[in-house]
């Protein structure tokens, strides 16, 4: 199994979701965008099990090095990426309880932050995989 590819495929789902329930809750319909908000949280979930376990099994790691002009923007992707990816757990992970508690104000409040940053990080989790594996392909331990 190509488990960088189907990480992609979970993060590109999730940003599909992220934006349905962007747009339902735009709409009033609450209901389906907790439904969306939900999946997409399971979406995400899945996406940290297989990047957990494909970095846990593969003993090599596969580096950006060509085309070298290339390596400075792709290394400022992967900068942002993986900072706001570490940053965006606890934010979900907050937005997701004051929504379960009722606590809707709060819930907005923090919605307006997380979602946008949970929008770029699985963005770029795609556009990542895109340049390491199918634009410019690296050579694993390169």
């Amino acid at each position: 199994m190509d488990l960088p590819a189907v990480n992609a495929g979970f993060n590109a789902l999730s940003a599909v979701l992220l934006s349905f329930g962007f747009f339902f809750i735009r709409q009033g319909q609450k209901q389906v965008h907790r439904h969306c908000m939900v999946a997409a949280l399971g979406t995400s979930t899945l996406f940290l099990a297989g990047y957990l376990t494909y970095h846990f099994k593969v003993q090599t790691v596969t580096r950006f090095t060509d085309p070298a002009w290339f390596r400075p923007i792709y290394l400022g992707i992967l900068l942002t990426h993986t900072v706001l990816a570490v940053a965006i757990l606890p934010l979900i992970l907050a937005t997701v309880i004051l929504a379960m508690r009722g606590r809707f104000d709060g819930h907005r409040r923090l919605a307006r932050w997380t979602w946008p940053l949970w929008m770029y990080v699985s963005l770029t989790g795609v556009v990542i995989y895109l340049l390491l594996y199918q634009v410019f392909p690296q050579q694993p331990g390169g």
